[in-house]
């Protein structure tokens, strides 16, 4: 009989890491934009209700609120969709937290194209982009709920701002981690062939297409890269050096996310052939999750498609 994989939603292991930073810390302070449940803030909210406020729909206040309980020596975690914490609210992102280097948490939930059904205005597939420009910002794209945990407790005492992008659909919990470091990419598996690079979501699918690939006598080294910003360049120059090759997978615009930053530092320390999956410079479409992985080639057949293709590239 197989054996069962257990799955959680990254915004749960968020939700989880709030309470005991709650119970650690009274300095914790929560935040969000009437999406409290489902951003799993209800749980925060339940047991320390005199550190929660609920702002309504109103992002750019909430943020704002962010900045004031930073410089008052508050820990602040702002939560609302990614959408909107990217989107709405960058500029106060940019001049009131950023600006300034505040330690203020900033939490956009329902990342990526497996929210599913509730379509383009939801799925956020830029925000990595829109705040990795900014300066001083932090970017985490936790793989599991685990690593959302792990994030969430890391962020609270890290200097300057954060962004940490979680997603609603429950997710494999990723077997044989290394310690989770932000800022620091993790070796999933071993390879001489080439390099798949994935965050968030897809890590588990780079995984089950390396052991596919494997069949194939393709050998693959595979990282999750769960830090866009700070990236790992060390992690990315040594892959690019000793495979040759790096395909990187992720669930946002191909355009600005991890998958540009990654050959940011390859095109100027390492170039190999290189290729960028994610969304092709289109919105988001309503669907189910798994549906919307296959229309926008973002499943592990669409990955072992590529990495063959890429692996041909470097034999000529």
């Amino acid at each position: 009989m197989a054996e069962e994989v257990k799955k959680e939603a990254t915004r749960d292991g968020f939700g989880k890491a709030l309470l005991e930073l709650g119970a650690e810390n009274e300095k914790i302070v929560v935040l969000s934009a009437d999406l409290t449940e489902s951003v799993r803030a209800h749980w925060f909210k339940e047991k320390y209700p005199n550190r929660f406020i609920s702002h309504g729909v109103a992002e750019q206040d909430m943020i704002s609120a962010a900045a004031g309980f930073a410089l008052s020596g508050k820990i602040p975690f702002a939560c609302t969709f990614g959408a909107f914490a990217s989107g709405r609210a960058w500029d106060q992102v940019r001049v009131s937290v950023a600006y300034m280097n505040l330690n203020v948490n900033i939490v956009g939930t329902h990342g990526g194209i497996s929210v599913g059904e509730d379509g383009a205005t939801h799925q956020a597939l830029e925000e990595v982009a829109l705040m990795r420009i900014i300066p001083r910002m932090t970017v985490v794209v936790p793989a599991d709920a685990e690593e959302a945990f792990a994030a969430t407790k890391q962020a609270a005492y890290l200097p300057g701002p954060v962004y940490l992008r979680l997603g609603r659909a429950k997710v494999p919990i990723l077997k044989n981690k290394p310690k989770f470091e932000i800022g620091k990419a993790n070796i999933m598996a071993e390879g001489k062939d080439m390099t798949i690079i994935a965050c968030g979501h897809l890590v588990k699918d780079a995984i089950d297409a390396a052991e596919e690939l494997k069949t194939k006598n393709i050998h693959v080294r595979v990282i999750d890269l769960h830090t866009p910003k700070p990236i790992d360049a060390e992690a990315i120059k040594k892959a690019a050096k000793e495979t040759g090759a790096i395909l990187t997978v992720e669930e946002h615009t191909i355009y600005g996310g991890m998958g540009s930053a990654i050959a940011e530092v390859v095109v100027q320390s390492e170039p190999v052939p290189m290729k960028i999956m994610g969304i092709k410079d289109v919105f988001g479409v309503s669907g189910p999750t798994e549906e919307l992985y296959k229309y926008f080639g973002l499943t592990k057949t669409d990955i072992i498609r590529e990495a063959e293709k890429l692996f041909a590239r470097k034999k000529k």
